[in-house]
């Protein structure tokens, strides 16, 4: 719950450690506190867990599992008072992709995360956390082998290697956040920042995090001694056609060897470059003080020079390497390509404007190495953000709340929050500035048109009695995640609220994810209300597994659409077979007196074809291979689908439990028999069974019988069948 967890006063917990008390501390504690000794004793039970929002808290990212063992004395008898059994402390579990810890069976894995985070919904299968290791496990690169030919042809795909687009950025083991913005924001004013998320890849993380199968490209900005063992994960990157951008780095291979020139360091010099495109260029850059010599081998076609320095000796500054049979390369540069000139410690005002006029040619030599390594330079801008639209699935509910708004917004029609205040006027007409923190929702529907969302489509397709009745729309928002946040605890359940958005600025995913947000995507929050003492209020990590069923059957229970091979990845997963992640969910839940208010962040990939796969690409494969003429599908159809089917699967839920969705589940989800290797690939075999009655993932260890693993702490490596650890 780091991150994602609010305490009463405001705080927000910087790092959670599960502990596990001895029972000679349990007896002295049992002495400071006999009124607990209950309690305390049924918290070294692994799988008794404490509802965190027992304590007036909100958990804010996935339902995430709260163990009680360090609670203390005040916060344990208030939980007696307030739970009426011990045991519906099980509610609480964390669902996302893999972001906590479950220490008694790690398994092993790489984790992609659509990117849907916090506060938004994942966008684009490919977020990964701010802490890389949860970098796409997803997207497999047999995808090219196996599938490709069968994609639809025509489809201008960023990423043909099938590696999640990830880009990291290592800047040695004493890196700066300060380093790491000023890198990423010269990056990002050269790449398609819709197709690419960025990341710090941290020391801790080189050598036991999976980002060399999750990333297409490394970016080492670090003049310091690459170790041995990091040197070898580079090189392993790198036969695994992944490709490396050296910025005054240490790091060399094969073909070249670095010379330090003293009288070189830290000055500016002329460069003469050598463009895809055979033409050179010259401009002035700030260079590091070495330079790269050819190491004399039977075979230098490996090495090609990409610039030279302008002076007597022609010093080789950028050059250009290719390594292994899997499209490896890296190029290395000793002139300070990523330092903006604000960046910069220029002595002189001749540098300085050396530097400046240099500058606009610095962007286009960066965008020319980028785009040699694979990467798409189309600049796409930060859209601004839109107002939001009041629309309703009927003119009935939509009066209701309107009526109810009257009693519950102030005079100039505000209703605040902390995350977004909504200020409802009448029409488009009365102009007010738009920010992250305060926005216009226009309650008159006759003024409504969208491009991309169709009303009278929404309506069409949404059957469901309560849930999705109140939309807040936008063309452009930061994230649906927050849209609701001041509405949903008072607004009665009958209009049940939903938050769908073209476009996201802070798309968020698990565990401080990015999730991309392109036009394309379904992108929606959804709001629900969940009675503590039901079947589902006491498994409350179920809700993401129905909620990804729910998003494949939308498609899937189409006529002629069965066959659409959209699949759930557990936890919260939605992908295209078992090979590429196109959707996902988040969830948020905080407990008010017996009622779970629970947040529903939903994102899948309908008509982006880029940067990865989508619904649509699926279907045109589909009809392709079976002479089908199946029509694409749109975002609106969809999310008013998923809606209508994820109301019923609740209410099956809470009729009959488990038991009475568990069929269908495992019908789509992709892990049916599948053996995996705990901890690592030496460990030992496993078999997936299925999930047990609390949404946790259960596997069979030969002679050890079945045992849960929860997904907190643990994700698949679906390239390699692992299951492990994430951190």
């Amino acid at each position: 719950m780091e991150d994602r967890l609010q305490m009463d006063n405001g705080m927000v917990p910087h790092k959670i450690v599960s502990v596990h008390l001895q029972e000679s501390t349990l007896k002295e504690l049992a002495q400071v506190a006999p009124s607990v000794k209950e309690q305390i004793a049924s918290s070294t039970q692994m799988d008794e867990v404490t509802p965190a929002a027992a304590f007036g808290t909100t958990v804010k990212s996935g339902l995430e599992i709260a163990e009680s063992a360090g609670q203390g004395e005040e916060e344990k008898s208030k939980l007696e008072k307030e739970s009426e059994h011990e045991d519906e402390s099980n509610s609480l579990s964390d669902k996302e992709t893999g972001a906590g810890e479950d220490h008694r069976l790690h398994l092993s894995s790489c984790h992609e995360c659509l990117q849907l985070e916090n506060s938004t919904i994942e966008s684009v299968r490919f977020a990964s956390a701010e802490n890389i290791p949860e970098l796409s496990d997803d997207c497999s690169s047999k995808l090219e082998e196996k599938n490709y030919d069968c994609l639809a042809k025509g489809i201008k795909r960023v990423n043909l290697a099938g590696k999640p687009p990830n880009i990291l950025i290592y800047l040695g083991s004493e890196a700066a956040k300060v380093e790491f913005e000023q890198v990423k924001s010269i990056l990002q004013e050269c790449i398609d920042t819709d197709s690419y998320t960025v990341y710090q890849l941290h020391e801790e993380q080189v050598l036991k995090d999976p980002w060399v199968d999750n990333s297409l490209l490394l970016i080492i900005a670090t003049e310091e001694p690459i170790s041995e063992e990091n040197h070898k994960q580079f090189m392993k990157f790198l036969s695994k056609g992944g490709k490396i951008l050296g910025f005054s780095s240490a790091f060399t291979f094969d073909g070249i060897q670095m010379k330090r020139k003293s009288k070189l360091k830290k000055t500016v010099h002329e460069l003469v470059v050598s463009k895809m495109d055979s033409t050179e260029i010259k401009l002035n850059l700030l260079v590091s003080g070495y330079i790269f010599e050819e190491v004399m081998k039977e075979d230098t076609s490996k090495v090609k020079i990409l610039s030279r320095l302008n002076n007597a000796d022609k010093d080789t500054v950028i050059v250009h390497l290719t390594y292994g049979d899997s499209g490896g390369e890296a190029i290395l540069s000793q002139a300070h390509l990523e330092l903006d000139i604000n960046s910069m410690d220029v002595q002189t005002e001749e540098d300085f404007n050396l530097l400046k006029i240099s500058n606009t040619k610095r962007y286009e030599v960066l965008k020319d190495i980028l785009i040699s390594l694979g990467l798409s330079c189309e600049l796409s801008e930060i859209p601004v953000l839109t107002p939001i639209y009041l629309l309703s699935s009927d003119e009935e509910i939509h009066l209701s709340f309107l009526k109810w708004l009257e009693g519950n917004v102030d005079a100039e029609g505000l209703r605040a929050s902390s995350k977004v205040s909504l200020k409802f006027v009448s029409s488009s007409e009365s102009k007010m500035e738009i920010t992250p923190s305060l926005m216009p929702v226009i309650t008159e529907m006759g003024s409504f048109s969208s491009e991309h969302f169709s009303l009278k489509t929404y309506q069409q397709n949404l059957q469901s009695k309560k849930l999705g009745k109140i939309l807040l729309f936008a063309e452009v928002t930061t994230t649906t995640m927050n849209l609701l946040d001041g509405l949903m605890f008072e607004l009665p359940e009958e209009m049940g609220l939903i938050a769908i958005a073209v476009r996201q600025t802070q798309g968020k995913g698990r565990g401080g994810n990015v999730w991309l947000s392109p036009v394309g995507c379904a992108l929606s929050t959804l709001h629900i209300a969940i009675p503590l003492h039901s079947n589902l209020g006491q498994r409350i990590p179920f809700i993401q597994h129905l909620v990804s069923l729910a998003v494949v059957e939308s498609v899937r229970s189409i006529p002629g659409y069965e066959d659409i091979d959209l699949r759930v990845k557990w936890p919260n997963d939605i992908y295209y077979s078992d090979l590429m992640k196109l959707g996902g969910v988040l969830v948020t839940s905080t407990l008010i007196e017996t009622t779970f208010h629970i947040l529903i962040g939903f994102g899948f990939n309908v008509n982006n074809s880029n940067p990865t796969i989508c619904i649509n690409d699926l279907i045109t494969k589909f009809n392709k291979k079976e002479g089908t003429k199946l029509k694409p599908l749109t975002a609106d159809c969809l999310i008013a689908r998923t809606v209508t089917v994820l109301e019923r699967l609740i209410d099956i839920f809470q009729e009959k439990g488990p038991n009475g969705v568990l069929p269908r589940y495992y019908k789509y989800w992709i892990h049916s028999g599948k053996q995996v290797r705990l901890h690592s690939e030496e460990g030992p075999i496993a078999w997936i069974v299925g999930i047990d009655d609390y949404g946790f993932l259960q596997v069979h260890e030969e002679g050890k019988g079945v045992e849960s693993v929860h997904p907190d702490g643990n994700s698949f490596d679906m390239l390699r069948n692992l299951i492990v650890p994430k951190h």
